[in-house]
């Protein structure tokens, strides 16, 4: 005989959990099965352990969308207030960082223990490890073989999240329950994520690791993100570099500002007239880390002479490559340490009122395992609270 729920949500994770919760409030009998040993796992680990929970400032525009308006109303049905008041409520300590991002001040096991605190309701049941062998629709909604269990359901949530960080058990598995259905998808990539450089940008760059510095980088498509900048032993990684990655196609350059704060032709036609003696490498190194000077100049990319030895036009050429560095990656990291997973289930295939699919009633997606990724920033985190509320609110 087949156990009976109203609602089956794959996946504890945060869209999963918090769908849970919100079908629970309904009166709804809800069953998240989860393949791991825990619930939460991604948010245990996220923002170096205090968990980037949110953003104060949170708009349609902070996602990477093919329907640029499809996360609108989710966002505005839960808001990121919605989610704050939620941690007063449970007198969880958090703190601002730069552009409005909300960390716990404590730990992000503050986040997974109050999800849990609001899944534990009398129908809420939750089971871990957990292998989902089948899923068929039933005339009444959905039958699935867990384990060696004979589940059934009247609505299925999948919760699955995306391909970044498989060590955390990230898996296709909600991608091939949309194509079983027959849902659209939209290719998948590594999104927040590190670049790495061709062989000889590699070897050169390598020796900078460690160094960070404030820059403008430009995507072909126009986005820009202003942040820190961080060389790396394969690449460049950063705030700046993780933003702009999500918008990034290989084959493609960025353009890099080194110096964004500042005018470096008249910055070095003045120090010319006042220093005129002066090395170009000396001037230069009190304006960026002198190594990253000494590896351009090893590299030929500057002629290290007196100021006086260059030239207006020399000057502003000069000027030019620093405020637009142009250097095209080799590729990036990949899904082992992206914070994010681009694509994934069309969202043209889903109500994004209800985030149930179109054509298959009583199927809905909640989370990263569709086709919205936010930017750095607590973005991820407050889609996968305002569509796991939406998911919960119907299913």
């Amino acid at each position: 005989m087949a156990e009976k729920f109203d609602v089956v949500i794959i996946g504890a994770g945060a869209a999963g959990l918090m769908c849970a919760a919100e079908a629970g409030k309904r009166g709804r009998s809800v069953l998240v099965v989860d393949h791991g040993k825990k619930p939460g796992r991604k948010i245990l680990i996220s923002g170096g352990g205090r968990c980037n929970f949110t953003n104060y400032d949170v708009a349609a525009s902070n996602f990477v969308c093919r329907n640029p308006h499809f996360a609108k109303s989710a966002l505005s049905q839960y808001t990121q207030w919605d989610f704050i008041s939620m941690i007063a409520k449970h007198d969880i300590a958090y703190e601002e960082r730069d552009h409005g991002q909300l960390f716990c001040e404590d730990s992000a096991k503050d986040i997974v223990k109050m999800l849990l605190a609001e899944c534990d309701l009398p129908t809420v049941q939750q089971r871990y490890r957990v292998d989902v062998h089948a899923i068929d629709k039933t005339e009444n909604g959905f039958s699935l073989k867990l384990n060696t269990d004979l589940v059934e359901c009247e609505s299925l949530v999948i919760a699955t999240g995306g391909l970044s960080m498989p060590k955390l058990g990230a898996t296709p598995f909600g991608y091939q329950v949309a194509e079983q259905f027959g849902l659209k998808m939209i290719p998948t990539t590594a999104g927040l994520v590190p670049f790495t450089l061709h062989k000889e940008e590699k070897e050169a760059f390598a020796e900078l690791s460690g160094i960070a510095i404030p820059a403008v980088i430009e995507a072909e498509d126009g986005t820009t993100f202003k942040e820190n900048l961080l060389f790396t032993h394969r690449g460049l990684s950063g705030p700046v570099v993780l933003q702009i990655s999500s918008y990034w196609t290989p084959g493609q350059k960025v353009t890099i500002d080194l110096l964004p704060t500042l005018d470096l032709d008249e910055t070095l036609t003045a120090m010319r007239e006042q220093n005129p003696n002066q090395s170009l490498k000396n001037s230069l190194a009190r304006l960026l880390p002198k190594r990253l000077i000494e590896v351009l100049i090893a590299r030929g990319d500057l002629t290290d002479k007196p100021l006086k030895q260059f030239n207006p036009k020399e000057i502003t050429a000069m000027a030019a490559y620093f405020h637009q560095w142009h250097i095209a990656p080799n590729g990036t990291e990949g899904y082992r340490t992206a914070e994010v997973t681009l694509g994934g289930v069309d969202t043209d295939e889903l109500s994004s009122k209800t985030m149930e699919a179109k054509k298959v009633p009583g199927l809905y997606f909640a989370g990263e395992v569709m086709d919205v990724s936010g930017w750095l920033g607590g973005y991820n985190f407050q889609w996968a609270w305002s569509s796991g509320f939406v998911a919960g609110q119907y299913a």
